[in-house]
């Protein structure tokens, strides 16, 4: 009788570098799947710049119904130099971002962590990386990435950034999650001082950390988040911010 578990993989290696690592990753996948008695059923759909040059658009119809039929997608990269000067809603990218809105992918989770071994791989002095662990929670699918109303004309250009209650509370609750099983720590960033966007996430964090006494909550403005990271990285447990914030913040 055959135990073996299966799961359907949607797989898009997209363009650039994408192709190369996502053969890379096929090839541990297989050794997972040898040694834990797991059979990956794959299907292969286009993404990014490829999917622009074969169909016209940066994600088909087809490839968003294969991701939603699957247990999980992985994905290589998207864009390059060949697709730069298209009208901005027709870039590459745009295809990202729609996979994450039709898939509710809204928690984005990048860790940091620092191995010994790799310590003085780091730009930062090994005393001052060494020991850190980092959560970054990234808002992925709200903010003003998707806010409407956006466009430019001649003489100016403008995007919304706007968040609802269950947007915020939803990565909130997230972050909160993770931190039980970390070191019970959570750091909200946000521009509260300039933005009212920012001033409805904080309140709307501190909500929703009443239902979670037992983890410490506090708040840092983005910029000096940012430089916080670099001076004193291991004050960090989970970070979780909005989405602009978050995708400059877990690049440092």
């Amino acid at each position: 009788m055959d135990n073996k578990k299966s799961y359907k993989l949607t797989v898009l290696p997209g363009d650039g570098i994408g192709p190369e690592v996502m053969n890379a990753s096929l090839e541990v996948l297989n050794v997972i799947g040898n040694s834990y008695n797991i059979n990956f059923e794959l299907s292969t759909g286009l993404v990014g710049g490829c999917s622009i040059d074969e169909s016209g658009t940066p994600v088909t119809d087809e490839v968003l119904d294969l991701c939603r039929q699957a247990d999980a997608v992985l994905l290589g990269a998207v864009g390059g130099p060949k697709w730069d000067t298209l009208p901005q809603d027709q870039k590459p990218e745009k295809g990202l971002l729609k996979l994450r809105e039709s898939l509710g992918l809204y928690s984005n989770l990048r860790p940091a962590i620092i191995y010994p071994a790799l310590a003085d791989a780091s730009a930062l002095k090994r005393d001052v990386v060494l020991g850190s662990d980092i959560m970054v929670v990234r808002e992925l699918t709200g903010g003003i990435y998707f806010g409407e109303p956006r466009g430019q004309n001649v003489n100016e250009a403008w995007n919304t950034l706007r968040y609802t209650r269950n947007e915020v509370e939803r990565i909130a609750i997230t972050a909160f999650e993770l931190a039980k099983n970390r070191k019970g720590h959570v750091t909200s960033v946000h521009k509260a001082n300039v933005l009212e966007s920012s001033q409805f996430w904080r309140e709307v964090v501190e909500n929703v950390h009443d239902q979670y006494p037992d983890i410490t909550l506090d708040e840092m403005y983005v910029d000096n988040a940012a430089m916080q990271l670099v001076r004193d990285p291991k004050q960090f447990d989970v970070i979780v911010t909005q989405n602009l914030f978050g995708d400059i913040l877990s690049d440092i």
